[in-house]
């Protein structure tokens, strides 16, 4: 049975998932590309950017497995773009270039419909505007009983947090503070939601920390 899973999700010491003021030419926000210094370094990631070499290390097990019996991808808008409100025209294909790093049905959350967007690699983004629920149906529906990767952004995986609707969460936390930005528990009842802790492994770069959901409240 496909599950929900969040792999990689990096955070800072703080909790913060991402930084301020997301734009194009900063698709994570002032300063939120150093909470993913780990993964830069692995070899999973430099394969994926078409580079040689690598880390292969604890960090490198983590970033190949978030990548393991994957038949779907959720995305936030946000994790599309930094386009705001309605398209203004369709010429906007994702951060990712004309092979994105998926080769999977993406379902990208929106408020405004969008056709259907296919990519070299088998990479094909369907625009949802039925809500996360929608998005979980449509993406298990197409992952073949392979399970489902929740990319992010922050606000994604909090809704679906709150829902309790995440099956497991791998999150990397990396040794830098944000001080500001989009904190990804704050305010969240984890234990209550039903979920805990269950491993926790120190990387190079990084400490991987394995949440599951355990109970429903």
């Amino acid at each position: 049975m496909p599950r929900l899973v969040v792999r990689s999700f990096s955070i800072s010491l703080d909790g913060y998932g991402a930084g301020v003021d997301q734009s194009l030419e900063n698709p994570l926000g002032v300063d939120g590309k150093t909470l993913h210094t780990w993964a830069f370094a692995t070899q999973t990631f430099h394969k994926m950017f078409g580079q040689d070499g690598g880390l292969t290390g604890i960090d490198e097990q983590f970033a190949a497995a978030g990548f393991d019996n994957l038949g779907a991808w959720i995305l936030g808008r946000n994790m599309f773009g930094p386009i705001r409100g309605p398209w203004p025209d369709h010429e906007w294909k994702g951060w990712w270039g004309e092979e994105p790093p998926y080769h999977v049905p993406v379902f990208v959350l929106t408020h405004h419909a969008r056709p259907p967007l296919e990519m070299k690699g088998g990479t094909i983004f369907h625009f949802i505007t039925g809500g996360i629920e929608e998005a979980l149906q449509s993406a298990k529906a197409a992952a073949g009983g392979k399970d489902v990767r929740l990319g992010g952004g922050v606000s994604s995986i909090r809704q679906y947090l709150q829902k309790q609707l995440i099956d497991e969460l791998h999150v990397a936390q990396s040794p830098v503070l944000l001080g500001k930005g989009e904190n990804l528990f704050e305010g969240l009842d984890l234990p209550t939601l039903g979920y805990c802790c269950t491993e926790t492994v120190r990387g190079e770069n990084a400490t991987h920390l394995i949440i599951k959901k355990t109970s429903a409240s």
